[in-house]
């Protein structure tokens, strides 16, 4: 069974997660700590729980999901999963922060693009992968289908969806995945999202006012 994690983080109260399992192993997802104090949050989470990270996740690249990023490859020296079409997004990464106000420097980071259609595996247990645009350009959803969660970053939130007035962002696109990507998923299906509380597809699909 795994277990999952949060950890709110930085200037945008973002979401980052830790999935783990009984055998130790662990994903870290959307590493969005921007200072020491953050980071030792984490530290102190994996070492407390003896967790071994096995993979780095992005559901996407906008600078409040990456902000950790750096520190997360050169701890674990492991590959960033992430969809190719976000690596503008990242690449962009130091003017998103001159915007905010904060110098960080461009991720120098061994990437591994994923795809809608790949399958992630985590100790027998298989994570689909849907590609669902329209926050931005390579957002993508993890979704777990015998435990019933998905972690969908800032495409679906509990009673909201991902802003569609950044960079590429696309409300049309945004609505229409979501309606057939996920929303024809178990109404139980947990949603852990990247800004605020979990939800799940039955409650949105019922009181969501954007996709209502």
């Amino acid at each position: 069974m795994f277990q999952i994690q949060a950890f709110r983080f930085n200037f945008a109260s973002e979401n980052t997660y830790i999935l783990f399992n009984e055998n130790k192993n662990a994903w870290l997802i959307d590493p969005g700590n921007m200072n020491e104090q953050e980071t030792k949050l984490i530290e102190n989470f994996i070492t407390e729980n003896e967790l071994k990270i096995q993979k780095i996740l992005l559901t996407h690249a906008h600078i409040d999901h990456v902000l950790g990023l750096q520190w997360a490859f050169d701890t674990f020296k492991i590959p960033v999963n992430m969809h190719k079409d976000d690596q503008e997004v990242l690449d962009m990464l130091q003017i998103s922060g001159m915007r905010f106000g904060f110098q960080i420097d461009p991720v120098k980071a061994e990437i591994n693009y994923v795809n809608e259609g790949e399958e992630l595996d985590f100790d027998g247990e298989k994570f689909k992968i849907y590609h669902v645009p329209g926050h931005s350009p390579g957002s993508i959803v993890y979704h777990n289908e015998n435990q019933k969660f998905m972690i969908s970053g800032d495409v679906l939130f509990e009673g909201s969806i991902g802003r569609t007035d950044l960079y590429k962002g696309n409300y049309e696109q945004l609505i229409d995945g979501i309606k057939t990507k996920l929303f024809v998923l178990d109404d139980e299906t947990q949603v852990f999202s990247g800004h605020g509380n979990p939800t799940t597809i039955g409650f949105e699909k019922q009181h969501n006012p954007f996709l209502n």
